[in-house]
């Protein structure tokens, strides 16, 4: 038989027969590597152990320590759940099933809705069918016979209808199923050994709330118990830290149904967090030369119309009509971002080379229309503040501007919060505004400073906003989960859209470029991010109460009183618990509410004019004097 070649990861090549598959290369190569293989990567492009290579194909072996292994592990478990649906509920029609982040879910329509039995009978069912090992098949169908093997089922009709002519229809059988479905798979439901039905959810076709609402079954798979026991394991703490349930614990915040969904109300200790968050970076960010703004919640429809969010944004955003009262009835629009009032601050003088860069920053309120089953706590309001600024910059200071913000992002995020962080450029999309040099500059400088700051990034293909490129910056919290946060993003869109100018030292007009930067992003969803990730356990100088003294009987009280009262004066956030109970009870209620500090008074530090601390992770720290304590609580500021 004839041999071909085909190339490796390393570089080297190895031969193999005309018609192997990446199965046979993965034997080639060696008996374990063969064993471990659940896909490949032909020419980059993911793959099934059964797809043919060619001569001279670059070809790698995926096996369970693949970043995308996993992903290729869930999707089969999902067509796995499919056939178990199916043959516990026969007249079931079929949605779509894809791997998401730490698993899988398929969308059922069926004649009533799942409970919790159904979902175990159907785990049962998904193990017998991963006990039978059955292979997955993939075949190539025309239009015609897609359409005939899925008779009956009109969501999958559907999405045939939506492929382009000529392109090849795909499908999957394991057993008596089959699916549409681009794959890859895993080679058999063998592979298939520890998963879980976690829940079920209602959820509308294509997600139009004017189409069908099917069932959604939401899993999860793993490549051993180990892992599943892990990950498992971690959902409960995470439900233990749930930023909603403690923020009710703690009082911190509250939602009500006269506000609507999506819009906290804070409380006095949560309304604290925020203003002490704010205090302290907007001492940071004077130091760093900025200057700060307020601008208005709502604007005439003009201003919207001009920027493009009328047009392009207009259902994320509330518009209402006001009778001006001297005939006029005019259309305004309520914020859902603060960059309108910076540029009209920019545009209310004549700007030259020398203004630039200008620095604007706001704690700005914004709203934006969520549907209310994606609003989530704070992690997803519709209405949130926002550390929000704007540079307006010449294009050679585009640079030195970023690597600045990521001196910033650095210092907030791992300096003074502890995360670790990654980042993430996302390039020109396909509907986009400007010209290729001013995109190819913007994307350049955001390389280059990331390089210039020692950041790795990935590059995020297409993914940036119509008006140019950006940095993401996700932070990984305690339990290692990933959030959005810092973002800073090139425009090319409102300067021009508005008319901004400035005079370059040839006096010649030019059009400044604008820098869009949050850090914190949404205060709310920070707030959030931070109760979850401290347990509710602030470090001392966030706490909205740094402090409780703890009097052993009433006798103790005044003193108690005046050393609060000297403590307040200090800048140290404390409080009496006056109230008639045992002092073990007033204790364990400091440590329910998660307070850094306890200061114990009894007859010994009346009479020392001392207070016995206690720490609310380390204990007693024995008798300390009231200048020492303010000294201690403030060495732990940033």
């Amino acid at each position: 038989m004839a041999r071909m070649s085909v190339r490796l990861p390393d570089g080297s090549s190895i031969d193999v027969d005309e018609g192997a598959t990446v199965a046979d290369v993965a034997r080639a190569i060696g008996p374990r590597l063969a064993q471990a293989a659940l896909a490949g990567r032909v020419n980059g492009r993911l793959v099934d152990v059964d797809a043919p290579v060619h001569d001279g194909d670059e070809v790698a072996i995926v096996t369970e320590r693949d970043p995308e292994a996993l992903s290729v592990l869930r999707h089969s478990a999902a067509h796995v759940m499919a056939e178990a649906v199916k043959d516990l509920f026969p007249t079931v029609r079929f949605g779509i099933g894809p791997s998401i982040e730490d698993g899988f879910y398929y969308d059922f329509d069926v004649e009533r809705p799942f409970t919790p039995e159904d979902l175990a009978a159907i785990e049962e069912r998904m193990r017998e069918i991963v006990a039978e090992e059955k292979p997955f098949e993939r075949a190539v169908l025309d239009r015609l016979e897609a359409r005939d093997a899925f008779e009956g089922q009109p969501y999958k009709q559907e999405l045939i209808a939506e492929l382009p002519e000529g392109e090849p229809i795909s499908v999957y059988t394991q057993g008596s199923f089959t699916d549409l479905c681009r794959g890859p798979h895993v080679p058999h439901t063998g592979w298939i050994k520890a998963f879980k039905l976690m829940k079920v959810a209602g959820a509308y076709w294509r997600g139009d709330s004017s189409r069908p609402m099917l069932q959604r079954i939401y899993g999860t798979a793993w490549f051993s118990e180990k892992d599943l026991a892990a990950y498992l394991e971690r959902l409960e703490e995470a439900e233990r830290r749930d930023h909603r349930k403690l923020g009710r614990e703690l009082d911190l915040f509250s939602f009500h149904e006269v506000a609507g969904a999506g819009l906290p109300v804070y409380h006095p200790k949560g309304a604290r967090i925020l203003r002490i968050l704010q205090e302290w970076l907007r001492g940071v960010l004077y130091e760093r030369g900025y200057v700060e703004a307020i601008t208005p919640h709502i604007y005439k429809a003009d201003v919207w119309k001009i920027s493009g969010h009328y047009d392009f944004y207009r259902e994320n955003m509330y518009f209402f009509e006001v009778d001006e009262g001297d005939g006029r009835i005019n259309e305004y629009g309520v914020k859902p971002m603060n960059c309108p009032g910076h540029v009209l601050i920019y545009a209310n003088d004549v700007r030259s080379y020398r203004d630039l860069p200008m620095r604007i920053f706001e704690f700005g309120t914004v709203y934006r229309h969520e549907m209310s089953g994606v609003v989530h706590g704070l992690m997803r309001a519709r209405g949130f503040t926002q550390d929000d600024a704007h540079i307006f910059c010449m294009p050679e200071q585009v640079h030195d501007e970023v690597v600045a913000m990521l001196d910033l992002v650095d210092y907030v995020l791992k300096d003074v919060f502890g995360f670790e962080y990654s980042a993430e450029i996302s390039t020109r999309p396909e509907k986009s505004i400007g010209d290729d040099a001013m995109w190819e500059h913007a994307t350049r400088a955001l390389m280059s400073a990331c390089d210039a700051h020692g950041l790795p990034y990935q590059i995020n293909e297409g993914d940036g906003a119509f008006y140019g490129p950006k940095i993401d910056i996700k932070l990984k919290d305690a339990i290692g989960r990933t959030w959005q946060c810092s973002t800073i993003q090139v425009d090319f869109n409102f300067p021009s859209r508005f008319g901004l100018a400035y005079r370059t030292a040839d006096n010649a007009e030019a059009v400044p470029f604008m820098l869009h930067r949050t850090i914190l992003g949404s205060m709310e969803r920070f707030l959030g991010i931070l109760i979850e990730h401290y347990a509710g356990a602030f470090p001392t100088w966030l706490a909205p109460v740094q402090a409780v003294l703890v009097p052993i009987a009433d006798r103790h009280l005044p003193y108690c009183e005046t050393v609060a009262a000297t403590l307040r004066r200090a800048g140290v956030r404390a409080e009496v618990y006056a109230e008639n109970e045992p002092m073990r009870i007033k204790i364990a209620k400091a440590q329910q509410q998660k307070v850094p500090y306890m200061l114990v008074v009894g007859d010994r530090e009346v009479e020392a004019g001392t207070v016995g601390v206690r720490e609310r992770s380390a204990g007693d720290l024995g008798a300390m004097g009231i200048d020492s304590f303010v000294e201690r609580v403030a060495a732990e500021h940033p």
